[in-house]
């Protein structure tokens, strides 16, 4: 496909962006213990220089496609397609980059595989190569994550028989397909709400969290998303059973996108159908979806009261943030209520969660797609827990059907920023891993502003 020249500029530079991402993660990215480098050696410097200089160079890309597609002669779905998948291809074979949960995956799949009860032990029980893959702070944490997530990590590890590069293969290859149902819901989802298909496309999968993170980081949200927006596509069509069947597993990835059953039934609601033929339908569909999910997996149900399992002691969510704040204040003031100051901002963050979402879909219940997105994104703010990729839940669908261009702008700069947040190690940051990054993405700069000068000199040669 013969792309514009504008486009083919934009093409390359996220290239460019993603091969140096790549080529950076080698050194400095979340790499299997027994490559594990010093962050202090010099290889390991100059792979995260590389990986904030890739980071920029990807961001900038897509800004600058960005203005392609709010431009006059907008490019199609086929060419932004196109774009995705160069962008995307450095990535594929790419060392895990931003996050080690990809190791956690392989690790309960292979404990699910061995018959090992995941919702009440964490991967320490497993041993051996896998466990100690798995970041120390969860290695003696149950599973999070639902049956149909667990049941396909345990045929991949069966798959593979536990071989670490196989299995990180296999999850990135998993990350992708979630990626690419995402991009083949985007543009129907945008119709449906009345918004540009493109614009969509460009907002909810080129993004750089999609890339660095879903792709890049192989994090199981990117199925979760994919199953969700498939499920909604589905609904607003002539399927609203199979719309709450593949809703109903994308939950059972990752809890959040239960939201999306309640959606899917005012989707059928507003379609015309008989309200308690629909109530009924939807809570068949869900319930015997979870009933076989959770058989064939064989976990049985502990993964309900798994949802509770404990957060990083790293985590900078606003309720953590605000909770260690007023627990090191109480500390300070004497107090024994000190230790009694995060759950309690946990337990704050959830009832706000509970009121903003119901006080979202009381405002905007004619609009159910925006709705769920905002929704989503509220449970990623105010939930206990906090990562960059979280905000893709709602922005995946705020990008499909948000009514005016003043808040896909300030999506599109919350995902900007969110792209700088985390360290390719996946670790917590030190002052000199700081001082490289920003000495990355200094560089990153220094290409775009060369870039930008050898493409301005031919242009007034021929002004000349």
């Amino acid at each position: 496909m013969a792309l514009p020249l504008d486009l083919r500029r934009c093409q390359v530079l996220g290239l460019a962006g993603t091969a140096f991402l790549a080529l950076g993660g080698e050194t400095a990215g979340a790499l299997p213990v027994a490559d594990l480098l010093a962050p202090a050696s010099a290889r390991a410097a100059l792979g995260l220089v590389a990986v904030y200089c890739g980071v920029v160079l990807l961001t900038a890309a897509w800004a600058l496609l960005g203005r392609l597609v709010h431009g006059p002669r907008p490019p199609g779905e086929r060419s932004l397609l196109l774009v995705l998948a160069v962008w995307a291809a450095p990535l594929l074979l790419a060392p895990p980059l931003f996050s080690r949960d990809v190791y956690s995956y392989l690790a309960q799949g292979a404990m699910v595989d061995a018959h090992m009860d995941v919702y009440a032990h964490g991967p320490d029980l497993l041993g051996g190569p896998l466990a100690d893959e798995v970041a120390p702070v969860w290695r003696h944490t149950a599973a999070p994550y639902g049956p149909a997530f667990l049941a396909l990590a345990s045929a991949l590890s069966a798959l593979t028989r536990g071989e670490l590069p196989a299995g990180l293969l296999g999850m990135r290859l998993v990350a992708v397909l979630g990626v690419a149902l995402m991009a083949v819901a985007l543009p129907r989802l945008a119709r449906h709400s009345g918004a540009d298909p493109v614009a969509a496309l460009w907002l909810g999968a080129l993004n750089p969290l999609v890339l660095l993170h879903l792709v890049a980081g192989a994090h199981n949200d990117a199925l979760m998303l994919g199953l969700l927006g498939l499920g909604l596509v589905a609904a607003l069509g002539r399927w609203p059973v199979l719309g709450t069947v593949l809703i109903t597993l994308a939950a059972l990835v990752k809890a959040p996108a239960a939201l999306g059953v309640p959606a899917a039934l005012v989707l059928q609601l507003h379609a015309g159908r008989g309200a308690l033929r629909a109530t009924v339908t939807t809570a068949a569909g869900a319930a015997a979806t979870t009933a076989a999910a959770t058989a064939v997996a064989g976990t049985g149900y502990g993964w309900i009261g798994a949802l509770d399992t404990p957060v990083s002691s790293h985590n900078w969510a606003l309720t953590s943030l605000l909770g260690r704040g007023t627990g090191a204040l109480l500390e300070h003031l004497g107090s024994g209520l000190a230790p009694l100051a995060v759950p309690a901002w946990h337990l704050l963050g959830l009832v706000a969660t509970a009121v903003a979402v119901a006080l979202i879909w009381l405002r905007l219940r004619l609009l159910p797609v925006y709705a769920l997105g905002l929704s989503l994104l509220a449970v990623a703010v105010l939930g206990p827990a906090l990562r960059p990729w979280y905000v893709l839940w709602g922005l995946f669908l705020i990008a499909a059907a948000a009514p005016s261009t003043s808040v896909r702008h300030r999506v599109a700069a919350l995902a900007g920023v969110l792209a700088l947040a985390v360290l390719p190690s996946g670790g917590p940051p030190r002052p000199g891993q700081l001082a490289l990054a920003v000495c990355g993405g200094a560089l990153g700069l220094v290409v775009l502003w060369q870039a930008r000068q050898a493409a301005e000199a031919p242009a007034a040669g021929r002004t000349a």
